[in-house]
């Protein structure tokens, strides 16, 4: 089994360098961040998720969680862990400091979670879903619940979750059927049942704030007529001590290909006379208030992509330094090598390695939009902002995703026959990253977002400006020229270009056959994710250059950030004109099969 150690050089260089650091730091309410203190807070973090989350990994997938009599006990450790967690601070990093948070910019806490995750994934999604039901209270929560919540939960001492899905209702959200009837006082009785519910109960703190989907009596059909109720575990009296169990009970655990550690829960609202709960903010809006969670959590999830990635890629390279097999192809009579000496094992290496780095900066840079879209003080740079986050938001979540699935696969390749077996600890990390491409919306889901929200409703403005801003980087590229950088250059116009006809198709057929537009959506995100990500690896090679020429920091880290760029412009870019093919040709041959020739 290999340790994980942040990559704290890489999450410095992409802070400071490509995200914005300086500029997120100037921010209102950022005031005190300064490059100290994030140094400080992610070398803490770094121990933390070294030291006491990622030893759990392997023994949480081991374990898992177990159910009895409707109660969940973690896996051993879990709960000494969770305490630390919460005393050393960490719920509340980016916490409103009107109720205990510490209120750092999301710049910095998306490094800080991609730590977590890396360390220890099933460990993580404790606090990333009661990250999305603190926002969605922050944001649409009555005064009184946000008083009686909210504290406790950014300090960690309660968790949340969110409660969509029922057994009829996967992402269909216009046929769930939980009810809530209203008693009369401010309170309703909440009666349903709800599935996969991601920490829905386990034994790390005294209670658990779930936010629940339900239909009031008088509500319309389909997804306007969904509303949305605070459902805690037990009561909360007037003074916030805990009251008496509500009527929600855990009747079952799943049972999962991965993160096993994670209890991911069949709830029963209301088997005993209904679950107490109030309303948040207005009737028949709580699908527009979910998408709050949704919308954090998605972003989470590409997180996780990334982290796995990075975890996958650390366990991958120890293990090819270490394994010593064959001699060195072209030295004759040469000495038994590690298989980091191999090429094959090169590029998987190397693939691994372009993907996680480019997989990084477009997240980084998408959180540092985040804190601009929220503080920056000229509102027309928050619309800006706020329309770049909402672009990037699918691409991240379902690209990153995606990537993680091949990049631990990649991984498992590289360990050969050992990969497959479970001693190793590879397979877990691609046991664990198959997952995430599913939830909080499948890749599709977030590609038909992404043409059609994102993309066909506003007529393509947002991503012709960030095409624009690709093309800038594009010309200095090439402005530079020499062997590297016009190998990185050419591919990145080339994928610009591919990106620029593929939205061009898609503006072109969404309004009138949208079914050969979705068709393409996947590849098209895909596509999308692949330039943005040779985009920042562009971006960060010229950084590169320009420090190596001044003849600033460490000569090997630029040297390797050129290289890494140029590899992934051969090998990763270079895919991006067939991806656009398949976006403008791809619909005919999906669609033409009647059902019956299936």
């Amino acid at each position: 089994m290999s340790n994980y150690n942040a990559p704290i050089r890489d999450m410095q260089f992409v802070m400071r360098e490509l995200a914005g650091l300086d500029e997120v730091a100037q921010l209102p309410g950022n005031e005190e961040v300064s490059a100290d203190l994030v140094d400080a807070i992610l070398e803490e973090a770094d121990k933390f998720a070294s030291g006491v989350l990622a030893p759990l990994n392997r023994i949480g997938d081991q374990e898992g969680a177990k159910w009895k009599d409707g109660e969940v006990a973690t896996a051993p450790g879990w709960k000494d862990a969770y305490t630390q967690f919460r005393e050393s601070g960490w719920t509340a990093v980016a916490g409103d400091p009107n109720y205990g948070g510490q209120g750092l910019p999301k710049l910095l806490s998306t490094a800080v979670m991609e730590m977590w995750k890396s360390a220890n994934m099933a460990f993580s999604l404790c606090p990333m879903l009661t990250t999305g039901a603190i926002e969605a209270l922050m944001l649409r929560g009555t005064d009184e619940q946000k008083d009686m919540y909210l504290p406790k939960m950014v300090s960690g001492e309660w968790t949340g979750t969110m409660n969509l899905t029922e057994p009829q209702a996967g992402s269909d959200l216009a046929a769930v059927r939980t009810k809530a009837e209203p008693q009369g006082d401010g309170t309703y009785k909440i009666f349903g049942q709800k599935i996969f519910i991601t920490y829905g109960e386990h034994d790390m703190t005294d209670n658990i704030i779930h936010l629940v989907l339900a239909r009031l009596p008088d509500a319309p059909e389909g997804v306007k007529g969904i509303s949305l109720f605070v459902v805690p575990k037990f009561l909360v009296n007037a003074d916030g001590s805990l009251g008496a169990r509500n009527d929600v009970h855990c009747v079952s655990i799943e049972h999962k290909l991965g993160i096993h550690a994670s209890p991911t829960a069949v709830l029963a609202f209301g088997d005993n006379g209904g679950a107490i709960g109030t309303l948040v903010g207005e009737p028949n809006r709580g699908l527009e208030y979910m998408f709050i969670m949704m919308n954090e959590a998605r972003f989470a999830v590409g997180m996780e992509g990334l982290a796995l990635s990075e975890r996958a890629y650390q366990h991958a390279l120890q293990y090819a330094k270490d394994r010593i097999q064959g001699t060195e192809a072209g030295v004759r009579g040469g000495p038994k090598v590690s298989i980091i000496h191999h090429a094959d094992v090169r590029r998987l290496l190397m693939n691994m390695k372009s993907k996680t780095e480019a997989m990084r900066a477009l997240a980084y840079v998408v959180g540092a939009a985040s804190d601009k879209a929220h503080n920056h003080p000229d509102e027309a740079v928050r619309a800006q902002n706020q329309a770049f986050v909402d672009l990037m938001i699918p691409v991240v979540k379902g690209w990153c995703t995606e990537n993680s699935i091949d990049v631990a696969s990649d991984g498992v390749q590289v360990h050969g026959g050992m990969g497959f077996i479970e001693e190793t600890g590879a397979a877990q990390h691609l046991r664990d990253a198959r997952i995430t491409t599913i939830y909080e919306g499948t890749t599709a889901i977030q590609a038909n977002d992404l043409i059609g929200r994102k993309i066909a409703r506003e007529n393509g403005v947002t991503i012709a400006g960030v095409a624009q801003a690709m093309r800038s980087v594009e010309a200095e590229l090439a402005a530079v020229g020499g062997e590297a950088f016009t190998a990185i250059a050419r591919p990145l116009g080339a994928g610009i270009a591919a990106v620029e006809e593929a939205v061009a198709y898609i503006l072109a057929t969404y309004g009138k056959d949208v079914k050969a537009a979705s068709v393409g959506s996947v590849p098209f995100l895909k596509l999308l994710g692949i330039v943005a990500g040779g985009w920042q690896m562009g971006r960060a090679a010229l950084i590169a250059k320009h420090k190596l020429d001044a003849g600033e920091g460490e000569a090997s880290f630029y040297q390797s950030k050129i290289v890494t760029a140029r590899y992934y412009a051969d090998h990763v870019l270079a895919q991006a004109p067939g991806l656009a093919y398949t976006v403008v040709n791809g619909a005919a041959g999906a669609l033409e099969l009647a059902e019956e020739q299936f």
